[in-house]
């Protein structure tokens, strides 16, 4: 079984590898939804998906700030 990895532990590549990745899969269960009216198997999906590219967008405007980006 693989562990998930932290946020904190990827590198700024990986993030925004991650973003662009989940933001297509949303895009696609979007997509899905417009067409069918239907979720595959669960409703909450979405959800998850805006949270997590959330939680990777701020984590590497986090590292910005601190390395004196603006």
């Amino acid at each position: 079984m693989k562990k998930k990895a932290n946020i904190k532990d990827l590198k700024d590549n990986e993030i925004l590898t991650q973003v662009n990745e989940t933001s297509k899969e949303l895009r696609e269960l979007r997509f899905n939804y417009a067409i069918t009216r239907s979720f595959e198997s669960n409703p909450k999906i979405i959800r998850t998906l805006k949270r997590k590219i959330a939680k990777l967008l701020t984590e590497k405007r986090e590292r910005e700030i601190k390395a004196g980006k603006k």
